[in-house]
């Protein structure tokens, strides 16, 4: 039997009215952005954690340690790779990470007429844990989620992001109404399908917050060996699990995840910072500048000095 032939009329009404809803909403988050973010890149806004994104064609991968963030798009799609694992999203999804994630990115569906154009607002871990301890108790589940997940935006989500980009618009309303919309939108991420992952990083004793605690160290601690008894202890586990659960929330285990830290590091001091190679190693914990050399064309896939020409070179065009 046609599956089609048995939903009823209304509920086919309601669908093609939310998707023509969402297709509205896109069209004028995309003027939005396309107005306030002229250029190819990321640009900062008055909102406070709000920054907006363009990008004019499909250019070749880029790094960073993206820290707990939503992210969503109006025009073009991306490739997100986080270890070994890839996360597609385009205008119709959106993505959230709960933990700092070293990551890859790539645009891939953008030209000079269609653009990327996108935006991410800054998750504040203090302020899910507020609106996580009004909402009805749950107990944390014992799995680990990965701290990065892709999901079908809504209505309820999109809206409350078009309505906060729309502030750029008005900035005397800034200091006033974006509190409001923003709580409202973590509101809606938490009571969302991806949600979950959030109350996770903010759960006292849940697996999720105890890895993030060993996370923290290894942030502010990143030129010092790695200890794992140290780490398990921070973390209140045992060894095993310990490397279970990292795994688990971030795709690498605790020495993968503090040589990315690292890696990437480095390669922000010698871009923007003016270090050589042998200083930028030292500064990050290397001994070795042989190994650093290595282990950097390992991720990067170019020695660090015609790595860092290569980059500025591209920033000078």
């Amino acid at each position: 039997m046609d599956i089609a032939a048995q939903t009823p009329p209304l509920a086919n009404d309601s669908i093609a009215m939310e998707n023509a809803r969402l297709a509205s909403q896109r069209e004028e988050l995309a003027d939005i952005i396309g107005r306030h973010c002229r250029a190819d890149g990321a640009q900062p806004t008055a909102v406070p954690g709000l920054t907006l994104f363009r990008g004019s064609a499909c250019a070749g991968q880029t790094c960073a340690v993206m820290a707990s963030v939503f992210a969503m798009m109006a025009q073009g799609a991306k490739r997100i790779l986080v270890g070994d694992d890839a996360y597609d999203y385009d205008a119709r999804h959106y993505l959230i990470t709960s933990v700092d994630l070293p990551m890859f990115s790539r645009i891939t569906h953008a030209c000079a007429t269609q653009p990327y154009l996108g935006l991410a607002l800054n998750i504040d871990p203090l302020k899910i844990g507020e609106l996580a301890a009004a909402m009805p108790k749950n107990r944390p589940p014992e799995a680990v989620d990965r701290g990065i997940a892709v999901s079908l935006l809504d209505a309820e989500i999109q809206d409350a992001a078009l309505r906060l980009a729309r502030l750029l618009d008005r900035p005397a309303d800034i200091a006033v109404l974006a509190p409001l919309i923003e709580r409202e939108l973590l509101y809606r991420l938490l009571t969302g399908a991806l949600g979950e992952r959030l109350r996770q990083a903010v759960a006292s004793g849940s697996h999720c917050h105890q890895i993030v605690r060993a996370i923290a160290w290894l942030k502010t601690n990143l030129d010092q060996p790695v200890s794992i008894d140290q780490l398990a202890g921070l973390a209140t586990m045992s060894k095993s699990s310990l490397h279970h659960h990292f795994k688990a929330l971030t795709a690498m285990t605790p020495l993968q995840y503090q040589k990315q830290l690292r890696l990437h590091e480095a390669r922000r001091l010698m871009l923007l910072a003016d270090h050589d190679a042998a200083s930028a190693a030292h500064r990050v914990g290397y001994e070795s500048p042989s190994q650093f050399s290595r282990e950097y064309r390992r991720l990067f896939g170019t020695p660090p000095a015609r790595d860092v020409a290569q980059l500025r070179l591209v920033d000078s065009h």
